[in-house]
């Protein structure tokens, strides 16, 4: 075989080695961006939120502006660490929807809008829901897909499968 039939091979063979790797890259920018979120509001203050909340019309603003920020954390950390995505996946979408909804949708969906540029800088209007579409589908293929290598998920399951094959075993010695 030549060594460019052998480079040829040696290729397609390289996406499915890293591939599982990949997932690792998904999952870590769910997680920062649920975090980064997460800071954002309370670093602004988690009144400020729930004043942003109360003109939407969001019933009970301050109860949901802390609500939102604590399952930010919670859910950022999740993704960022690979604990529980599937779990984490859930409070994740329904935070999505509920943005989606009050205020992304009568923006249309495209989340980058150019109004002007001013002093050579752009200036952008009000975001669509593009970018909650592209969160929730990288959480959803997240949480169909498994646990990603480097998680805790990946950890628990390895561990968890662990005793069963000991005592199978060991039941076929006795």
């Amino acid at each position: 075989m030549s060594s460019l039939t052998a480079e040829v091979l040696a290729w397609r063979e390289t996406p499915a080695r890293f591939a599982p790797y990949a997932l690792i890259l998904l999952r870590l920018v769910v997680g920062y961006g649920f975090l980064a979120h997460g800071l954002a509001k309370w670093s602004r203050g988690p009144e400020v939120f729930a004043g942003i909340l109360q003109a939407t019309g969001v019933p009970l603003p301050h109860f949901m502006a802390w609500l939102t920020i604590a399952t930010e954390f919670a859910v950022g950390i999740a993704f960022l660490v690979g604990a529980f995505v599937s779990l984490a996946s859930i409070p994740a979408i329904i935070l999505l929807a509920v943005a989606i909804f009050t205020v992304h949708l009568p923006y249309g969906f495209s989340s980058i809008k150019l109004i002007s540029v001013v002093n050579g800088r752009a200036q952008f209007g009000p975001p669509g829901y593009e970018c909650d579409l592209l969160y929730i589908a990288s959480i959803v293929a997240l949480a169909l897909i498994g646990p990603t290598r480097w998680s805790i998920d990946e950890y628990r399951s390895r561990h968890l499968q662990q005793p069963r094959s000991l005592n199978n075993r060991t039941e076929g010695l006795s």
